[in-house]
């Protein structure tokens, strides 16, 4: 987190401080380990609030366990007395009774770290040894074995009257159901608080996170007091262990900041060496670090209230009083049952909302879904798709394989490999999301820009060999006003360094970064159900796509074995015709007149020219059929061997094939390559113009390639400076049997050379492309100036090309 530096107020915190914070901070340690205030067991402080008192008794036996050390001013007896006795000796038969039934009535287990402790509530009442009747209000928890009882003395004003207190619960409640989101609900809540305790201060604090800050949502104060509205506090005011606890009780109550604690008896646990588990006691003392605190605010007593959702804290109804105040088991009652209340319309508001943000994206699901092609799944990507406004996000990406298709400009420069490192931290299925991916991957705001990691990022695995759909969000800065720097949480006081006085005349205003807007469980619900829809297209379209390879290598075998045939078969007959038509020459020549015996002659000529396509065609068709035997070879040894065969037709025709630099090594067939190049050369020959010297040339060099899919192979070329192949015939001079001139012209042939080539380098899981005009170094013509524009034909022999 980046802030400023523009803090409101003066850093001397003495003028927030009163006498008595003054007097407090000078009684303890000067210095302050925030740390230990972290790590401290609050639920094992060993003592109570000293306006009541607690006994705990083992239920199996009904023998008083632990008793706090007021015993004798609360009750009555002295602590010493009841440890280890009956405690029907105390309350009696019948009131014991009371006490283990309210428990059972009100559910009230030992509660669990992952919701709420039930208690009970009763009346009962005391008789002591001078014959007083003493009435108390008792609240009936349970500590594993033990039952423990806390008595605080019934209030002056007599016993609580139902009829007259549940009026204002009822309109309270009816002004909660009117509100239509969280912050009018959490409005009407502290107003409706603060009527039924009369604290000066109520505000509705939420949480970012399970662990994070909190910030001041709604608020009521009595006149005088600074505002906190919108203000955010550092997650160190409520660390891990009291949020815990907070979510394990609805209600936590501070009577007097002031009051000196009352220790229990025994200190330590027989069993256990700790003292007595106070976590669901609504008695437990308070942490010095807390209490400090809230008199660093000016706090005298104080009240939370929790909210929750889905079992986690969410957040607190937080009440201040500027005096000493008490509250009866009643009225706790009330504000237990309203955060209860407060925590269901919470979430049936947000229920509502995302219902109403899930019933928009899949509108737009279905739109985007109905455009999709069961052919093409990589059309969701395609500008315009919706893909990225589906999630409003800054773009979507689609990895199936080695392709990848994205829409957003630019895609961040780190997502790819990104999301091949997280792919595998989650199920198959499951969205993974995060709007603080810098802060996930344990980088700041600067190291993330820098390094092209997208703020925020949601993606769903397809499978485990990294086939995924992602969508990003860039960095959303948002300005925070703090009611305290977070990153100084103590500051140096009167009497030391102490927690920092919160409020809002020491506002630091800092920017939070390395986030993006949050997704909403709407969007992961819709991204859940698009990768559904596209996980079945994508196998049915694999199995189809299984089944026609399936067919299709059927079918090549099938017309391999086909032509062969045939070219084999036919050749038989062919003979035959060329053969008699000879013999009527050589037995008939004499009678003949010329019309017929040139007749005969085309007849000849016409076999022998079937005879060899049936001999192109059956080489081809072998090609298919016999398998490759690669090797690592030379180059330049291989166009030698070429040379060897067309050398004698190049020569003919005056060429002489140019090697500018020596050619590299590659792995390949020997006899196929050689093939290839005997092709290429003997065809690039029939182009190859006069230079004007009577000299014609054709020229073969090696050149680093980027493959389409990545990476870098080499390609082999071979120029000629002829008349050239026009773009929309470059692909028909690579099919069977097809010439761009008539046979006899450009020194004839069948048509198949370049086919055959093409073959070959398919087969070698290479690729094939042609060049018209051809540039070269010697200028726009040719590759030394003279002929025409010309034509290089390139071709790659696959992955394992080796420089």
């Amino acid at each position: 987190m980046q802030g400023s530096d523009d803090v409101q107020g003066s850093d001397d915190v003495r003028g927030w401080l009163s006498p008595k914070a003054v007097a407090a901070e000078a009684g303890v340690s000067q210095e302050f380990d925030l740390s230990q205030c972290v790590r401290e067991p609050i639920h094992l402080l060993g003592g109570v609030q000293s306006y009541g008192a607690l006994v705990a008794a083992r239920l199996h036996d009904a023998v008083v366990d632990t008793v706090s050390r007021n015993a004798d001013d609360v009750l009555g007896r002295a602590a010493g007395e009841l440890v280890g006795r009956p405690v029907t000796e105390l309350v009696g038969d019948e009131q014991w009774a009371l006490a283990r039934e309210s428990t059972e009535a009100a559910g009230a287990g030992e509660g669990t770290p992952d919701g709420p402790a039930a208690s009970g509530v009763l009346s009962l009442s005391l008789e002591s040894d001078d014959g007083r009747v003493r009435l108390f209000d008792v609240t009936v928890h349970r500590v594993a074995e033990l039952l423990v009882l806390e008595f605080e003395p019934r209030a002056a004003d007599g016993p609580f009257v139902f009829q007259n207190f549940y009026p204002r619960v009822r309109r309270a409640l009816h002004r909660l159901q009117g509100a239509t989101n969280v912050t009018e609900c959490c409005a009407a809540a502290v107003r409706e608080v603060q009527a039924l305790t009369g604290y000066d201060r109520v505000v509705a604090y939420r949480f970012d996170g399970a662990e994070g800050p909190g910030q001041v949502i709604a608020e009521v104060r009595n006149e005088g007091r600074e505002p906190w509205l919108g203000l955010w506090f550092p997650a160190s005011d409520i660390p891990p262990q009291a949020r815990r606890l907070y979510a394990r009780n609805w209600i936590r109550v501070i009577g007097d900041v002031d009051d000196a604690t009352v220790g229990l008896l025994p200190e330590l646990r027989e069993g256990t060496g700790e003292p007595l588990d106070l976590s669901g006691s609504i008695l437990r003392t308070v942490s010095g670090y807390h209490l400090e605190y809230l008199r660093n605010i000016g706090v005298a007593s104080s009240m939370s209230v929790s909210l929750l959702r889905d079992g986690e804290l969410w957040g607190l109804i937080a009440c201040h009083g500027d005096e000493p105040r008490r509250l009866t088991p009643e009225v706790r009652a009330a504000c237990e049952f309203f955060g209860i209340a407060l925590s269901l319309q919470l979430a049936a508001v947000a229920e509502r909302e995302q219902a109403d943000e899930l019933s928009g994206r899949r509108r737009a699901l279905a739109a985007l879904l109905a455009r999709l092609s069961s052919q093409e799944p990589d059309a969701l990507l395609r500008p315009g798709s919706g893909m990225a406004e589906l999630l409003l996000a800054d773009g979507a990406l689609l990895v199936r394989g080695t392709e990848v298709a994205a829409t957003g400009d630019p895609v961040p420069a780190a997502l790819p490999g990104l999301l091949e490192r997280l792919a595998g931290a989650g199920p198959v299925g499951e969205v993974w999301s995060s709007d603080r991916v810098p802060e996930v991957l344990g980088l700041d705001a600067a190291e993330a820009e820098a390094q092209g990691v997208p703020a925020g990022l949601l993606f769903l695995p397809f499978n485990r060999d990294g086939d995924l759909l992602a969508w990003w969000r860039r960095e959303q800065p948002a300005p925070r006003e703090w009611a305290a720097d977070p990153a100084r949480p103590v500051r140096t006081g009167p009497g030391g360094e102490r927690l920092t006085p919160r409020g809002s005349a020491a506002v630091h205003r800092a920017t939070v970064r390395g986030r993006s807007t949050p997704w909403s469980p709407a969007q992961r619900v819709v991204a859940g159900e698009l990768w559904r829809e596209m996980s079945g297209l994508l196998s049915r379209q694999m199995v189809e796509l299984e089944a026609r390879n399936t067919e299709l290598a059927r079918t090549n075998e099938d017309l391999d074995s086909f032509a062969h045939a045939a070219a084999h078969d036919l050749k038989e007959p062919l003979r035959g015709i060329s053969n008699a038509a000879a013999f009527i020459v050589e037995d008939a020549g004499a009678v003949l007149d010329d019309t017929s015996l040139r007749r005969l002659t085309t007849v000849r000529r016409l076999a022998e020219r079937m005879d060899g396509l049936l001999d192109s065609l059956l080489h081809f068709s072998r090609l298919g059929q016999v398998g490759l035997e690669r090797e690592e070879l030379s180059l330049d040894e291989v166009v030698d061997d070429a040379l060897l065969v067309a050398g004698g037709r190049l020569a003919e025709q005056g060429v002489t094939v140019v090697r500018p630099a020596p050619l590299p090594r590659v792995r390949a067939d020997r006899e196929r390559l050689r093939e290839v190049l005997e092709n290429l050369f003997v065809n690039a020959a029939k182009y190859a113009a006069d230079e004007g010297t009577g000299e014609r040339r054709v020229w073969v060099e090696a050149v680093p390639v980027a493959e389409p899919g990545g990476g870098e192979a080499v390609a082999v070329v071979v120029r000629d400076n002829g008349i050239g192949i026009p773009p929309g015939q470059q692909e028909d001079v690579l099919q069977l049997f097809r010439r761009l001139h008539r046979r006899e012209e450009r020194g004839g042939g069948s048509g198949v050379g370049l086919a055959v080539v093409k073959r070959i380098v398919e087969r070698h899981g290479g690729r094939l492309w042609l060049e018209s005009p051809a540039v070269a170094p010697g200028g726009d013509r040719g590759p030394d100036g003279g002929g025409g524009p010309g034509t290089a034909v390139w071709f790659t022999l696959g992955a394992t090309d080796t420089p």
